[in-house]
């Protein structure tokens, strides 16, 4: 993984090539960066006031880090030669490499090849911002200043990232690092370098892919044991993933539940925008993961306190309600026309009296509350006076200041918190939230943080293999997961109608009987399963159509006590790699909502857990004096589903085991269908 140091922290920055390279000397020079500055340019004698110089080789020394706004041939030559003086790193900004085809391809293994040991940027990237040193290798206007302490923001878009820094929310950006086609450099290496900058708070991290799962995992535990929480929006889908796939778990494990799987095992929060990511990172950067979800919210208007109500309702937030004693000490500092309760509509009563104010701010400060939120929106500048709502912000300070709560302004409108306003009250240690959604959501990706990881183990990130796949049949798979401890039923494979009959007489009825054919995923949908047979001459009657289906006829004991129907599913995720699904099973599995996936290896714990989130758990319970099902039953047969596939990961490429009956309480789960696909011979 490279060391990112010098080319973030550069003492000495370069620029080669014209008017790209030129803004990046002039963003340096309206930042106060105090390194030297270096052009390289064959024919200007200075840029924007700084001598130049012909040639890498005129150098006065070697630089830290290097912009290079060159074609995409010049480029390469540029980072050999780079390579070859122990230049610290550099960004290659020229576009035209894998994103435009095979000799764009051809063009950036040259790239890489060129850069050997030496760190890039790029291509096809904008650059970076070190708002700490004032270092900037980035060729465009920003809307950013310094600071001294603030978050990192790594994005594999340089549009995006301008976006970002144009931000006016009051976060603090320390550095902002975009990484174009990772040719060289990976995301795990900024994520790690970042980390162990003791000025950075926090990690936000915008991407499309991971890239190395394994490094990615690793970066992420440096970042971790640093006490630097890191804040997650993936966008995209693995589609690719899903084209040559037959089982239902690959369409089952959507777009981004084997990512959130995971961000999850590694204690990653997951958000689903740019505000919300911006927001938590903004929580981060002021008080750290939180340690809880119960946060108490104020403001002088019933509306605000039920809307506040119901957009928690569903999330992971809790406005908990106040003891009888709290209740007492809060309605100590209010008329006593107001119902105390959380959330707390304080009325206008105490409107503008800040004494009065702070007195019930920090009597809901004390309740013990993990965030306590003021929800206040300000007036527009331009046509309103705000004198009021400072009151209550500077009684919300006061009342911080007093009790050490962790506190919040927090606006229904992400617009109804000027910057400046911003701005002063994170300088106070007051935390301002804009946008109620986006709030809630940051609130729950600090809560994300604070959690342990699911699993400290490592997660198994190894890729697919490649090769001519082929699929076994019911019976070959079913054997094969038997092998590691699945339980399937009893059963006879037979190739006549009347050794169907005799298979009948031998296991007893009810029977099922089923069509063996390698070719056929989903016998169901094909009419090739036949269920509930309770006599000779329905077996033969079954059997004699079935036999023109298939090769075989699979004669089975049918299950007839099953609680519940559970799918087992192993996916290859291409950019995670293989991951555990389980969710309601049998034939309406992709029409029943709820799945949950883990990645591999997934502990007894975690899959019990994850059995808890879905919906169909109350069956497994025992729903409506219904039986209890066997649950630990059920998680070892989930278990040696697992080891089958960790056994087999060199040529395993799906597999699904659907359904699984899971039987009353101490009788087991059994396996009655099963599909396993395989790479023949693994290239």
């Amino acid at each position: 993984m490279h060391d990112l140091s010098r080319l973030l922290r550069p003492r000495s920055i370069a620029v080669v090539g014209g008017k790209p390279a030129a803004e990046v000397v002039r963003q340096n020079q309206r930042m106060g960066y105090t390194g030297a500055l270096w052009p390289v340019h064959p024919k200007a004698d200075a840029v924007h006031g700084v001598p130049a110089f012909r040639t890498l080789a005129d150098l006065p020394g070697v630089p830290d880090a290097v912009f290079l706004a060159v074609n995409r041939h010049l480029t390469v030559d540029y980072v050999r030669d780079l390579a070859a003086m122990g230049a610290g790193g550099a960004v290659s900004y020229a576009a035209g490499f894998a994103e435009t085809g095979e000799e764009g391809a051809a063009l950036q293994t040259a790239l890489r090849a060129a850069a050997g040991n030496m760190p890039v940027l790029g291509p096809n990237c904008y650059g970076l911002i070190n708002y700490i040193d004032g270092a900037l290798l980035w060729p465009d206007q920003h809307g950013g200043k310094r600071v001294q302490r603030g978050v990192a923001i790594v994005t594999q878009s340089g549009n995006i990232g301008c976006n970002v820094t144009m931000q006016r929310r009051g976060l603090p950006i320390a550095y902002l690092v975009t990484m174009g086609n990772q040719a060289v450099v990976g995301l795990p290496a900024a994520i790690a370098t970042l980390a162990r900058d003791e000025r950075v708070s926090a990690i936000g991290l915008h991407v499309e892919g991971i890239g190395d799962a394994a490094a990615f995992a690793d970066a992420v535990s440096v970042a971790r044991s640093l006490g630097k929480p890191v804040v997650a929006l993936k966008t995209g889908s693995s589609a690719a993933g899903a084209q040559l796939t037959v089982s239902h778990t690959a369409s089952l494990s959507g777009a981004g539940a084997v990512a959130d799987a995971f961000f999850r095992r590694l204690g990653v929060a997951r958000v689903l925008s740019i505000p919300a990511l911006l927001e938590a990172l903004k929580l981060l950067h002021l008080f750290g993961p939180l340690p809880g979800g119960d946060i108490a919210s104020m403001s002088c208007s019933g509306g605000e306190a039920a809307l506040i109500a119901d957009r928690t309702e569903h999330r992971r937030i809790r406005l908990r309600p106040l003891s009888p004693a709290q209740t007492a000490a809060v309605a100590a500092t209010l008329n006593p026309l107001v119902t105390v309760s959380n959330p707390l509509d304080y009325n206008t009563f105490s409107w503008a009296n800040g004494a009065a104010l702070t007195e019930t701010f920090a009597a809901m400060m004390r309740c013990g509350f993990d965030l306590t939120a003021l929800i206040l929106d300000y007036p527009r500048a331009d046509l309103c006076l705000d004198s009021d709502w400072q009151v209550a912000s500077d009684a919300l300070i006061e009342a911080a200041r007093q009790t050490g709560a962790r506190t919040a302004v927090l606006t229904t409108l992400a617009e109804c918190i000027p910057e400046d306003r911003a701005q002063a009250l994170m300088a106070a240690g007051v935390l301002p939230l804009h946008g109620m959604d986006e709030a809630l959501a940051a609130i729950e990706a600090a809560m994300d943080c604070a959690a342990p990881q699911s699993d400290p183990t490592p997660p198994v990130t190894a890729p697919a293999p490649a090769g001519a796949a082929r699929m076994l049949d019911e019976v070959a798979s079913k054997q094969a997961l038997a092998a590691y401890g699945v339980t399937v039923p009893e059963a006879r494979v037979v190739r006549a109608v009347d050794e169907a009959a005799d298979a009948a007489r031998v296991l007893g009825f009810p029977l099922v009987l089923k069509a063996v054919s390698a070719e056929m995923a989903h016998k169901t949908e094909r009419g090739a399963v036949r269920l509930r047979l309770t006599s000779e001459a329905a077996v033969r009657e079954a059997a004699s159509g079935l036999l023109e289906m298939g090769e075989a006829v699979l004669v089975e004991r049918m299950v007839t006590d099953a609680v519940a129907e559970i799918i087992v599913g192993i996916g290859r995720d291409p950019a995670v790699g293989p991951y555990l699904l389980l969710g309601s099973g049998g034939v309406l599995a992709e029409l029943l909502a709820g799945t949950e996936v883990l990645t591999l290896p997934a502990r007894a714990a975690d899959i019990e857990t994850a059995l808890g989130r879905l919906k169909m758990s109350k069956l497994l319970a025992g729903y409506r004096g219904q039986p209890a099902g066997d649950i630990a039953g059920l998680i070892e047969c989930i278990l040696a589903v697992q080891r089958y596939a960790l056994a087999n990961l060199h040529s395993l490429l799906e597999l699904d085991v659907n359904p699984v009956m899971v039987r009353p309480a101490g009788l087991g789960a059994v396996a009655v269908d099963a599909l396993i696909r395989l790479v023949e011979t693994p290239a």
